[in-house]
């Protein structure tokens, strides 16, 4: 049996190889991989009749490469390009129309040029605590973005703080953390509280995210974080609203080791970067 095997190029691999029946046999390899250089391998042996012999040529897709210099210079810029144009908005909360369009704009580019996202083969990508830098339906004002929810800021005296999700790919928990500042009457100061959000979520295809609300938390923080912990009471399926089912789903659109970007089951584009 001979087997040829030549990488002409970083990304396939052709294979020759053919059998003999003839007895003597013989075989060499010459080998060289760093990412781009092409590898040899020839091999050849005889058994039995001299005349009864096999040829098969094969092509298959050869290992990538790791990404070039160039790549990576063109995702850092584009990744630069988004966090600029939502820079300033507070997570969206200031975003005007012309805000809106620059930041789908910036990260559609990103997406691009990362490609398609499969969370499938490697789930653990999204490990971490992700802190929210933009979400375009916060652009409503109201915490709910674009379902309902309290107003920010206008109404009721509530200033929104950092937002956070927490998951945990092991225990497929998906926890959303809104700091929020609750206003009081003068001269007692504003009541610093986190909200914590807790769902499970299951992955549905290859990039797609569906979560499951469990329960909310609410704790104090600041002059009150000696207070224990309030769990709210979960509404029952039967008696909650339409517009608040308690579930939803997501994809995400690109993800490396720092950044992540979704899409909302309602057009909400969010921005996250690892904390």
């Amino acid at each position: 049996m001979a087997s040829l095997i030549f990488s002409p190029v970083p990304h396939s691999r052709l294979s020759l190889s053919s059998s003999s029946s003839s007895s003597s046999s013989f075989s060499r390899e010459f080998q060289s991989f760093d990412g781009k250089t092409p590898s040899l391998k020839l091999g050849y042996s005889q058994k039995g009749r001299r005349n009864s012999h096999k040829l098969q040529v094969s092509v298959t897709d050869y290992p990538p490469s790791l990404p070039s210099p160039e790549f990576k210079e063109l995702i850092s810029s584009l990744k630069f390009k988004l966090v600029s144009a939502v820079s300033g908005l507070n997570r969206g909360l200031a975003a005007s129309e012309d805000d809106l369009r620059i930041a789908d704009d910036a990260a559609r580019e990103l997406e691009a040029a990362g490609g398609p996202v499969d969370l499938a083969s490697d789930l653990a990508k999204l490990q971490g605590r992700w802190k929210l830098i933009y979400s375009s339906a916060f652009s409503s004002r109201t915490l709910g973005g674009s379902r309902p929810g309290p107003p920010v800021g206008r109404l009721l005296p509530i200033t929104l703080g950092q937002v956070y999700q927490r998951i945990d790919v092991v225990n497929k928990d998906f926890d959303n953390i809104v700091e929020i500042e609750l206003g009081a009457p003068w001269p007692l100061p504003p009541v610093e509280v986190t909200a914590t959000l807790a769902h499970k979520f299951e992955l549905i295809g290859s990039a797609k995210v569906k979560i499951i609300f469990d329960k909310t938390t609410v704790k104090t923080r600041g002059n009150l974080s000696q207070l224990p912990p309030l769990e709210v009471p979960r509404i029952p399926d039967s008696l909650r609203p339409s517009s608040n089912p308690g579930s939803g789903d997501f994809e995400v659109t690109y993800m490396d080791a720092d950044t992540r970007i979704t899409r909302g089951d309602r057009n909400e584009l969010r921005v996250f970067v690892i904390s």
